[in-house]
């Protein structure tokens, strides 16, 4: 395999008969001549993505030279064939053989677009006469089209080979690898990537300047057998690493451990998720360029938000269509309209949509529109505005509210402050029932003074009455608090009043669905905490232009808290675990902006002494300390152990849990002390008992412990590993037994790691590889040559398991399978600018979560290392950052605390109707209960709300005179219509219900939704320091001292 830099270093060659040799030795030549010796085109680099640096390459004389004499359309490797299947295949063969067809289906269809593309758009253009699109726009339309033919060509060609052979080798993961792993791919596709945005602009305009083109891309797609247009043939590059990584998977999922192609898979199902997460990212910078340069060209030269949008200095964190509502005195909706709102890094900028041109163009080619700024404001005076959090928010006796967009006030009445959440009268019809309810009352009480019996006028009558509008009013509480899941509400700063007091005036926004509000509050949280003086910066990116910014999607530092309460003792930190709470404590207005819901446990101790064990609530912006109590000695590892799933108990009895429910097993957490004692206590919401005790065998410290499906392990002191069974009841694991003893080695057990079904254990520099059900050993290995270096830290991820060691600044990359070592990296080159002089540096902790490899130090300097999500091997590919913030000694842990969030609170108000209601929301103090199935959008002809159905019948009601108790469409009053007023362009009706968007878009109810997941990652050490500034300069005092130990929380965005 050549290097990548071979590439273009070999001289051009004349045209060869091996690419239309149809026998086997022919196109194994054209495989392995044609990796090696690739087109010109391949070769091309453009050093810009711009438009003007572009114009100036692209199809030049010299690219029309091709090495091969023929143009790359004109090369026609054989057609990949599989044979007949042979007889007495296994099930999983049979499998691997239809995906491997998908694969030959997926590329030939992928490289016919690619054809088409070149022969039915850019050709013809580009000898077309009169031309309708100029030569230098031709070039940056179709800019790297030919290059990334000719790569697909090449791998077709290679494809076929393989194809020929399946039946006798069965690998094509190396084929994967060969083919995409070069630099030449991510160059060319990097351009095209870049260029795209550019290139649809370049479509669009000449589609409404140029009749003629416009008339030839209608003819083309006419003509094209499946009517695909060229917007929908040129999207399929961004497309197509994505679809190959889909179908790697399905062929891995399908390959037994031990097959010759598994590790092979493996390192090609890594190489294409580098290769699209990068294609991805440069995907995402290209369109925030390109939005940010659409919002600049609609501000004046001279303004001063264009000096701000121009100065390079602004990142776009995230963009929306929104639709801003305008609610008038009774709730009733006045108006709404589509606004373009840009989440800057220090920023919110609002604009109009305007909408200009032929709207036909907009089936050929995605039309953009044209945005007028509105308001612009910055971000530390932004404020979300949520239920029940109107008194804290901002000061309402010294500040005016007013409705944006709504007419103002007048001066002598100041009660029309009042906010309104719902939509159109819902809070009216709440307001009615309660003046309803209350003349039901006294009708009630005035019954129960009568002194006669009267047929439908007594006490259960009115009881019905009462009992009938209290659940209305619940339902109605319901709807409201279901539609304000879509209401994002802003607080911003006006102009003050002739009298100096301060204005401010309230926007509310519908966003298209749950998730869509849920992601706005939590950005907006986030992009507040990065404008903090200890964010600014709070990562470097190693690179040599040194320009390089962190990414927008970097955790940020939340808070700076001492680890213990007691500062008079010098406790140092042991473990920590993050507890999640088994339900919700949140509801859905703070789940945006908390820290993952539940307890941290840390623990630590003094050498000698006794230890000590705080527990945090993490359901706030902040943690707290709830509780604090000592232990027999200081405490080395923690273990948080949740509630066994279903066939993980240990005695067989499936019916254990159902048996009996008082004994039913809660989480718990497990300790292992410094004097051999094991602790087992239930979770914050069991009261956080001691449930049960006991004693390493030989009273050995236990200095890491690790659960699987069936045991419990304790790495002891002398090499000795502790087996505790699982048990059914209240604790899980029996610790009155002697447990099972297995001797790892001679040295200590640093350190476990549980796999699927096996348990690795580390003593000194060899690692152990055990059987988790059996104890049984099944192999050993050696990860570091030195006999005085031990394994200190296993993390995995993928098929791959990062190690650490006692000395030197190394880390090391295995595989879980075959035990080889992939990859070695020296932490210290990524620290040197940042510890000048520094020559000897230790790795102290490792933790991976998210795509991200968290690396602690003796210095206190913590990297952050990229790796893959997927199954593949988690190699580093990156440069990575470096924290600025740190501390002054070394990282004694790293651990992550993650919740997910209830499914229920993505629920639209119908969603909670058909399934069952979601939990008390304990903050907002609003009752959830399950919400009666609608009469509403039962239909498809139904696309607003008409009323709800009430799921029960009065008992003696049902014939009384008179209307029935039951919620239905009132008649509109006179005046009280949608008010549809001309601002700015078309005015769109908003339908009662929240989840209905505008323009005709689909419904978003229907959309696949993924859980939520909230992450926090926690360093602990001693002190903090930020690596930015001098020791003692100028800045926030630390909340901490140098010797104290200190816990760094990070906070990363909600992963949606």
């Amino acid at each position: 395999m050549l290097p990548s830099g071979a590439w273009g270093k070999r001289k051009p060659r004349g045209r060869r008969p091996g690419w239309v040799r149809s026998d086997a030795r022919g196109t194994m030549w054209a495989r392995q001549e044609g990796l090696r010796h690739p087109h010109p085109h391949a070769v091309i680099r453009c050093p810009s993505s711009s438009s003007s640096s572009i114009s100036c390459s692209g199809d030049s004389e010299e690219e029309d030279m091709g090495l091969l004499e023929v143009s790359v359309t004109d090369i026609k490797p054989p057609a990949p064939e599989l044979g007949p299947m042979p007889d007495g295949l296994s099930p999983q063969q049979v499998v691997r053989r239809h995906i491997l067809g998908s694969i030959v289906q997926s590329e030939g269809g992928y490289v016919e677009s690619l054809k088409r593309v070149l022969q039915d758009y850019r050709n013809p253009l580009m000898e077309m006469e009169p031309k309708v699109l100029s030569m230098r726009k031709c070039q940056v339309v179709f800019f790297r089209v030919k290059e990334i033919l000719h790569c697909h060509s090449m791998f077709q060609i290679a494809l076929s080979s393989r194809v020929a052979e399946w039946d006798a080798t069965e690998k094509i993961g190396d084929l994967f690898v060969a083919s995409f792993s070069k630099s030449m791919v991510l160059d060319v596709y990097s351009d095209y990537v870049n260029n795209f945005t550019n290139a649809m602009s370049i479509i669009k305009k000449a589609c409404l300047t140029k009749p003629a083109f416009l008339e030839f891309l209608k003819r083309r797609q006419v003509c094209s057998p499946d009517r695909v247009t060229l917007y929908g043939l040129m999207v399929k590059p961004i497309q197509r690493f994505p679809q190959f990584i889909l179908l790697l998977q399905d062929m891995l999922k399908n390959t037994p451990r031990g097959h010759p192609d598994r590790l092979s898979l493996q390192l090609a199902l890594t190489e294409l998720e580098t290769l699209a997460e990068k294609l991805n990212e440069q995907k995402r910078l290209a369109d925030q360029v390109a939005e940010i340069q659409q919002l600049t060209r609609s501000v004046s030269d001279r303004s001063s938000l264009n000096k701000l949008l121009t100065s390079g200095q602004r990142q776009l964190l995230l963009c929306e269509t929104l639709t801003e509502t305008v609610y008038g005195d009774r709730g009733q909706l006045i108006k709404s309209k589509e606004r373009r709102v840009f989440l800057l890094n220090d920023m919110l900028v609002c604009a109009n949509i305007n909408f200009k041109g032929q709207l036909e163009i907009s089936s050929l080619v995605p039309l953009g529109p044209k945005y007028v700024v509105k308001w612009n404001t910055a971000l530390p005076q932004v404020q979300v505005v949520e239920v029940g959090q109107e008194s804290s928010s901002y000061d309402k006796d010294n500040m005016l509210i007013q409705h944006a967009g709504a007419k103002k006030a007048p001066a002598s009445g100041q009660a029309q402050n009042k906010v309104y959440f719902g939509p159109p009268r819902l809070f009216q019809e709440l307001q009615d029932l309660q003046k309803d309810l209350a003349v039901v009352e006294q009708i009630t009480f005035l019954i129960s003074t009568l002194h006669g019996t009267y047929q439908n006028l007594n006490m259960t009558v009115a009881q019905d009455w009462c009992l009938a509008l209290q659940r209305l009013m619940r339902v109605k509480e319901e709807e409201i608090h279901s539609a304000n899941k879509c209401r994002l509400r802003l607080l911003l700063p006006g102009k003050p009043d002739k009298s100096g007091r301060p204005i401010s005036f309230m926007v509310v926004f519908i966003t298209p669905n749950p998730l869509s509000k849920i992601s706005w509050v939590n950005r907006l949280h986030l992009a507040k905490i990065a404008l903090r003086e200890e964010n600014q910066p709070g990562w470097l990116c190693p690179d040599e232009d040194k320009k390089s910014k962190a990414p927008f999607w970097c955790p940020v530092l939340a808070c700076c808290t001492p680890a213990f309460s007691s500062r008079g003792l010098s406790l140092q930190l042991g473990a920590l675990v993050h507890s999640p709470v088994s339900c919700p404590l949140l509801g859905f207005s703070a789940v945006s902006t908390s820290l993952p819901q539940g307890y941290l446990w840390v623990g630590g101790g003094q050498e000698g002494a006794g230890g000590q064990v705080e527990i945090f609530s993490l359901n706030r912006p902040s943690p707290r300390t709830v509780k604090s109590f000592p232990v027999a000695a200081p405490v080395l590892c923690m273990e948080y152990i949740p509630e066994p799933e279903e066939g993980e108990s240990g005695d067989g009895d499936k019916n254990h849990a159902t048996a009996d429910p008082s004994v039913a097993a809660h989480p718990t957490i497990c300790l292992g002390l410094q004097d051999g004692s094991i602790l087992v206590y239930g979770s914050v919401d069991t009261g956080t008992q001691c449930l049960a005790t006991c004693r390493s065998p030989g009273l050995q410290p236990v200095l890491c412990l690790r659960r699987s499906p069936f045991h419990l392990f304790a790495g002891l002191q002398d090499g000795t590993l502790a087996a505790y069974p699982r048990t059914s009841g209240g604790v899980p694991w029996d610790l009155e037994s002697p447990p099972a003893c297995l001797t790892v080695g001679p040295g200590p057990i640093r350190a476990l790691l549980s796999l699927e079904d096996t348990v690795w254990a580390s003593c000194g520099p060899r690692v152990t590889v055990l059987d988790a059900t059996s104890l049984q050993t099944q192999q050993s290995f050696e990860a570091h040559q030195d006999e005085a270096v031990s394994v200190t830290h296993m993390v995995k991820a993928g098929s791959g398991v990062w190690m650490a060691f006692s000395s030197g600044s190394s880390i090391r990359l295995f595989h879980t399978e075959t035990l080889e070592h992939l990859q070695e990296i020296n932490i210290a080159t990524r620290t040197t600018f940042l510890l000048p002089g520094q020559k000897q540096l230790c790795v102290t902790s490792l933790l991976i979560c998210q795509g991200l490899l968290w690396v602690g130090t003796d210095q206190g300097v913590i990297v952050l290392l990229p790796v893959p999500r997927l199954e593949g091997i988690p190699k580093i590919t990156g440069k990575g950052m470096v924290s600025l913030n740190g501390h002054c000694g070394p990282v004694t842990f790293l651990a992550v605390a993650t919740s997910i969030l209830a499914p229920d609170i993505l629920r639209n108000d119908q969603e909670e109707a058909e399934g069952p209601g979601a939990e008390e929301d304990k903050q907002d103090g609003q009752a959830h209960e399950p919400a009666p199935a609608p009469a509403s959008h039962m239909g498809g002809e139904l696309t607003r709300k008409k009323g709800i159905l009430l799921q029960y019948r009065l008992r003696s009601t049902a014939h009384l005179p008179g209307p029935r108790l039951s919620v239905r469409e009132p008649a509109p009053p006179d005046g009280s219509a949608l008010e549809h007023s001309e601002e700015d362009g078309s005015i769109y009706e908003m339908a009662d219900d929240p989840d209905v968007w505008v323009r005709s878009r689909p419904c978003t109810r229907d959309a696949h939704r993924r859980e939520i997941c909230s992450m926090a990652i926690i360093s602990g050490g001693q002190g903090y320091r930020h690596f930015g500034r001098a020791p003692g300069g100028s800045g926030r005092p630390a909340p901490c001292g140098e010797t104290d130990s200190t816990l760094l929380i990070w906070q990363v965005p909600l992963t949606l």
